[in-house]
């Protein structure tokens, strides 16, 4: 995958003006279910409803699909709908779903080869030049707050926010997690540039009015954010490293 080198040029100028910038966690930091490690918590809350005897809210795709969030979001749907006695499953699904989260990011932090590339060397520079930086996820805070302090960053976050356990619709493309992270820093959000690999990402942006930035690891990452419009796609944190940023890089 080749990317114009205007590109890194245009982002190193978006990041160098930027009082604060917003990571989204898996992907633009670490990969936190490599090779499908997902589907094993999706299966855990399947079976959940199954025996809970509320099946009836999945729809086909979901009934399949690796990502628990998915799931978690179709019987929060199902609840806010007015299906009746869900309350109490969606609380065990959340309690599933983040121990899943923390037993993840905990492994995922113990093997470089799952940690995105560069990234560490990003947060560091962008820190160094001032940049106040955020965590904005629709996994658990918990999981990317002890991924990040395994691997010695969590000190260059102001904040870590993510997915609301008492109201998981509001997980990207909503953007309330990008507007919680924003009260807290006390900033608005022409200050924020997001780094984000999906396009829910793309959405959640351009809905709080955050400049974007795609990180692409592979061409169907790409070609993803591509077609969700992302403004800009980068394929590596390599140049923006390697390249000057002017006073202060």
């Amino acid at each position: 995958m080749a990317v114009d080198v205007d590109v890194f040029t245009d982002v190193s100028r978006a990041l160098a003006g930027a009082r604060c910038v917003l990571f989204d966690f898996d992907g633009p930091i670490c990969r936190l279910f490599p090779e499908d490690r997902s589907k094993p918590i999706a299966d855990e809350l399947r079976r959940e409803i199954d025996a809970f005897g509320a099946s009836h809210v999945l729809g086909a795709a979901e009934r399949t699909h690796k990502d628990p969030h998915v799931v978690l979001g179709a019987v929060h749907r199902a609840q806010r709908a007015g299906a009746p006695g869900l309350r109490e499953l969606l609380r065990v699904l959340e309690e599933r779903v983040t121990a899943g989260e923390l037993a993840a990011a905990e492994l995922v932090a113990a093997h470089h080869e799952w940690h995105t590339p560069y990234a560490d060397a990003l947060i560091r520079k962008l820190a160094r030049r001032g940049a106040t930086l955020a965590v904005v996820t629709n996994n658990s805070p918990l999981a990317a707050a002890a991924h990040l302090d395994r691997r010695g960053l969590l000190p260059y976050f102001t904040t870590v926010q993510g997915r609301r356990a008492d109201d998981p619709g509001l997980m990207k493309p909503h953007p309330d997690v990008l507007f919680r992270a924003l009260r807290v820093l006390g900033l608005g959000p022409g200050d924020a540039v997001m780094i984000g690999d999906t396009p829910t990402d793309v959405e959640a942006a351009a809905r709080a009015g955050v400049e974007f930035v795609g990180y692409g690891r592979n061409e169907r990452k790409v070609r993803a954010l591509c077609q969700a419009e992302a403004p800009t796609v980068i394929t590596s944190y390599g140049p923006l490293i390697e390249g000057e940023w002017g006073p202060g890089a």
